[in-house]
């Protein structure tokens, strides 16, 4: 858990062991089960989390009660909802486990004491939310830009292994495309 939470940011910004214990004192390991919230929309969002292992879906619920999945977080990523945690505002998304999950909790207050006392960290949490921004981008001028197959083919190509851990259902929906015009593209 710490090892894989060091590599993790050492990838990025480099950390003397005396570093690294004071960030990782400031997080909180948790671990959920399959079908578990860690974040539910209407709710105070308390965390930041890094995936050790497992699998989690973000979704937003339109007025209409149809789930919308923004997106997947899988081992070594980063999830919230971002919005409500850095507003400290409700949810209006929900963050599922699709597998059991272990996770690394980071709250606000830490997070901001972290960036305080460590400028590296600042520079990574930067870095991440850059990456994050871009991916977002990428995302929504996919939707609006390429075909369900384009859609499918790029997932698949940046993701492969995310298309044998979530259903045909799941992904259907992520790639905004029915189940059944889905089975048409993978046949």
């Amino acid at each position: 858990m710490q090892q894989q939470l060091r590599e993790h940011l050492e990838k990025i910004v480099p950390l003397t062991d005396e570093q690294f214990a004071a960030v990782f004192a400031r997080f909180t390991p948790k671990r959920f089960r399959k079908h578990q919230f860690l974040i539910q929309a209407g709710e105070p969002v308390k965390y930041h989390y890094f995936v050790l292992s497992g699998l989690l879906k973000l979704v937003y619920t339109d007025q209409a009660g149809k789930p919308h999945i923004v997106s997947f977080a899988m081992e070594d990523w980063w999830e919230s909802d971002f919005g409500a945690y850095y507003t400290q505002t409700p949810a209006t998304l929900s963050l599922e486990c699709l597998e059991d999950t272990q996770v690394l909790a980071l709250s606000l207050a830490d997070y901001h004491q972290l960036c305080a006392d460590l400028p590296q960290l600042a520079r990574f949490f930067l870095h991440k939310a850059a990456l994050g921004s871009i991916a977002a981008q990428q995302r929504l001028l996919s939707l609006l830009t390429t075909s369900a197959q384009q859609r499918y083919e790029q997932l698949l190509a940046k993701y492969p292994a995310l298309g044998q851990r979530i259903s045909k259902t799941l992904l259907a929906s992520y790639l905004g495309v029915s189940r059944e015009t889905l089975s048409r593209l993978t046949s």
